[in-house]
């Protein structure tokens, strides 16, 4: 690492007469100033290119390009209006945790299948060992996203309460 003051000998080798201001070295006037509510003016058309990149600075458009315009904008919406977006589906996996080891899960899985609601399609279940000889049942199902809710759904199964003590969402996914 260099010190300032190892280079002091070199000082003098330097142009300017150290016994002058050092503002007697610089331009005349300058315009730039330390507070900047004392900095010049500038002008309105001095900050300003002419160039226009962008095409921006020409706002009349020729009625032509107009009309050419509005009418691929017309026939792009008369294409749009016939096609129907498909229904925005997910998989979803239920855990059904019940009471107790002695719950009837067939019986359970049973009432959980009566549930009918637009969108909602039951898919396969199986019995997954929990602990101290309890199963959960675990059951995938499809819904339109846009007709059931999974919150929803969840609140039904659990109103059955002979049989279910809570419901999990084990995965979903967006097809």
């Amino acid at each position: 690492m260099v010190n300032l003051a190892d280079k002091a000998p070199e000082f003098s080798s330097l142009p300017g007469d150290p016994s002058k201001a050092y503002t007697t070295y610089g331009p005349e006037k300058t315009e730039a100033s330390f507070n900047p509510k004392d900095a010049p003016k500038a002008s309105a058309d001095e900050g300003e290119d002419d160039d226009d990149l962008f095409g921006s600075g020409d706002e009349s458009e020729d009625e032509e390009a107009k009309k050419k315009r509005e009418e691929k904008l017309s026939a792009y919406k008369k294409s749009k209006e016939g096609k129907t977006k498909p229904a925005a589906k997910s998989i979803v996996t239920l855990d059904v945790k019940p009471w107790d080891d002695e719950t009837d899960m067939e019986q359970l899985e049973e009432n959980l299948r009566t549930i009918e609601i637009d969108g909602l399609t039951w898919g396969a279940s199986k019995l997954v060992p929990l602990a101290f000889g309890i199963k959960k049942l675990q059951i995938n199902l499809v819904v339109e996203d846009e007709k059931v809710s999974i919150d929803d759904l969840q609140q039904q199964i659990e109103s059955d309460e002979d049989h279910v003590q809570s419901t999990d969402v084990a995965a979903m996914q967006k097809l």
